[in-house]
């Protein structure tokens, strides 16, 4: 069975964990002001590093090209163009190391979706029921 169909499921759930460290490590009167600025940057971040991902692994580029780029983007960007201090940056920072590993989780364990990150196999909440 195809599962083409989760791709874009993962991209928006992705997005809204971007869009919620934005809110958690932007001051508030920052965040209210960049709505335009965050959107566009989750654009970049979000959904064209992870086509570049998906399409990179699946053209056969090597994982050294397809993986690193769109994560030293979703690293360096943000930070960067948010102007964060060296606090913000670092909670940005713990925040976007542990956000693919926990939306992996979510989706695996309460979905069976384990594409998100494939070489961490993770068993579903059906297979313990079944």
């Amino acid at each position: 069975m195809s599962t083409e169909w989760h791709f874009p499921f993962m991209i928006l759930a992705s997005l809204v964990v971007f869009w919620l460290m934005a809110w958690v490590i932007l001051p508030r009167e920052a965040f209210r002001a960049r709505q335009r600025q965050i959107g566009l940057l989750a654009l970049v971040v979000v959904v064209l590093g992870m086509l570049f991902g998906k399409y990179g692994a699946t053209l056969g580029l090597p994982w050294w090209v397809y993986y690193p780029i769109p994560m030293l983007i979703t690293v360096l960007l943000p930070p960067l163009v948010w102007q964060l201090d060296k606090r913000r940056t670092a909670a940005y920072l713990a925040l976007s190391f542990l956000s693919a590993p926990v939306i992996h989780v979510l989706f695996s364990f309460f979905l069976g979706w384990t594409e998100y990150m494939p070489f961490w196999e993770i068993p579903s909440l059906s297979s313990y029921l079944a």
